[in-house]
């Protein structure tokens, strides 16, 4: 095979690569403007430009700037650090089933958050009991982060001195799940009335309710975590070959594998924290992407972070009008969706692993 040859072979598979990052921007765009002009008040696009500009009737401003807007920010930021929190948990174990959710780290997340809520008393529930306010958002984050640290040390303690398999981890993470999904559980029973709602809604996963100020801590957290998996994407690449392999070229496995987890770990946690357990966007979105686009962390991990958005959007946009006046919580949708798709996705793409 001549050098041209492979040349015009990997631009073209670089080509596509783009154009896949290029149409799930457009998708992405689309979603946020059909987000914007739909729900119970319909909004003209003439209304949606001059509210974004400031120069509107009080209805369409404050439609637009505090409810859609937020909330979609909100989608976009839980969806973009869902996907790539998934993408870079699965490359640094080489497990196709890693995920947040599947290793049990959101179960443990949404424990640290609801101790923080019914113990510390750092969260309470609107009066339609459809939303949750979180009162120290620092106190709870912290608290999900330190219970996401329990769950990944475990699964990293095994993997390390117990020489595990993938198939021991993802069970290890199994059992942590229903492990703190359990003390949840126990903390709902001691809760009160209102603590009590606002665990069970908080559960289903959901995006509405959210405020500025949380948004910024979100995407605070999220891009600085897509940046540092980002900018070790060639690490993780090596990686995919052994360790043996990787320490070989000067790459320190456990640092990387261990500083990795933690990101990933306080990426989910803040998410869970705010937004309750959203299931199955961290472990499907990757499988997506690589099944497209290919296994290269240097576009999989970009290509995550912008279809995780708009999945989430997307999924979230369906929530709100599929049974309007109706308002389902998105993570109901997500596990909709989800599951199938994984399905699928087992019995069609495991040649992608």
């Amino acid at each position: 095979m001549s050098s041209e040859t492979v040349v015009g072979r990997y631009r073209t598979v670089i080509r596509r690569r783009l154009t896949f990052i290029a149409v799930v921007l457009c998708v992405l765009v689309a979603g946020v403007v059909a987000a914007l002009t739909t729900g119970p008040i319909e909004l003209t696009s003439g209304q949606i430009v001059a509210a974004l500009l400031g120069d509107a009737a009080n209805i369409p401003l404050r439609v637009v700037w505090r409810i859609r807007l937020p909330r979609i920010v909100a989608a976009l930021g839980a969806g973009l650090g869902l996907a790539v929190a998934g993408a870079a948990i699965q490359s640094v174990l080489r497990n196709p089933l890693g995920s947040p959710y599947t290793l049990g780290i959101s179960q443990a997340a949404a424990f640290g958050a609801a101790f923080a809520i019914v113990v510390l008393g750092s969260g309470t529930s609107a009066d339609s009991g459809s939303l949750i306010e979180v009162t120290n958002p620092y106190l709870t984050t912290t608290a999900a982060f330190l219970g996401s640290l329990v769950s990944t040390g475990v699964i990293l303690g095994i993997a390390k001195y117990k020489r595990a398999t993938p198939e021991t981890m993802v069970l290890t993470g199994i059992a942590l799940a229903a492990l703190f999904t359990a003390g949840t559980t126990a903390l709902e029973f001691f809760a009160t009335n209102t603590e009590l709602a606002t665990l069970v809604f908080w559960k289903f996963g959901d995006v509405s309710g959210t405020t500025w100020k949380v948004n910024a801590v979100v995407w605070t957290v999220v891009l600085l975590g897509a940046a540092y998996f980002v900018r070790h994407a060639w690490s993780y690449n090596v990686l995919d070959a052994g360790d043996e392999t990787a320490q070989s070229l000067g790459v320190n496995v456990d640092r990387v594998r261990m500083v990795g987890m933690v990101v990933a770990s306080l990426v989910t946690a803040v998410v869970v924290s705010f937004f309750g357990i959203i299931g199955f966007v961290g472990l499907v979105v990757p499988h997506i992407v690589r099944r497209v686009i290919g296994g290269d962390e240097r576009f999989l991990l970009p290509a995550s972070c912008v279809t995780g958005a708009a999945l989430l959007l997307v999924a979230d946009t369906v929530a709100r009008t599929v049974l309007s006046p109706v308002v389902l919580p998105v993570g109901i949708v997500t596990s909709f969706v989800g599951v199938p798709l994984f399905v699928y996705l087992i019995l069609n793409g495991r040649e992608y692993w």
